[in-house]
């Protein structure tokens, strides 16, 4: 597993098409359209109950890249995790934890007691990504993506969740 310094932040307008693409080339790959474009992820940073943030690294001393995403609404009582992706070059290094991470400390703030998230029903890394997080199977929803593939949904009980440890490190 490499190390890549990266952090956290709310998106802005910025990084809209950025989001866009990744949505349609890492998440929506096989679909017919392209449900989250641009005009879409702009709606989402721009409502009140949804929360948009972006996970970025340094290319150099004036430039930085956005290396992963998350799309969270937030309810009264629960929140849908409606995107999070990954560039394939960042993943495994912690930047997919540390956004799920953002999200439930701040589900846990304002007294909301689950997150739902569904994924394609044959995304077995991300099944076992949200298990590790205390995430269960709640729901098997039969041609959720555009009747195409079917879906697991997936919920996090807050107040029961245990905290994911980090792997040890060898020396």
């Amino acid at each position: 597993m490499s190390v890549t310094p990266y952090q956290i932040r709310l998106a802005n307008g910025g990084d809209i098409q950025e989001i866009a693409v990744m949505s349609r080339c890492l998440i929506e790959v096989g679909l017919r359209g392209w449900t989250w474009h641009p005009t879409r992820v702009a709606r989402a940073l721009q409502a009140r109950e949804t929360c948009v943030l972006v996970a970025e690294t340094r290319v150099n001393q004036s430039q930085n890249r956005v290396a992963g995403f998350a799309i969270t609404e937030f309810g009264d009582t629960k929140a849908h995790l409606s995107l999070l992706a990954v560039k394939p070059v960042h993943q495994r290094c912690g930047i997919g934890l540390a956004l799920i991470e953002w999200i439930i400390e701040s589900a846990l703030t304002a007294g909301i007691g689950h997150i739902n998230v569904e994924m394609r029903a044959n995304n077995f890394a991300a099944r076992s990504f949200y298990e590790t997080l205390g995430f269960r199977h709640t729901q098997y929803l039969a041609g959720y993506y555009q009747t195409i593939e079917g879906a697991i949904r997936m919920r996090c009980d807050l107040h029961q969740r245990t905290t994911p440890r980090e792997p040890k490190k060898t020396i």
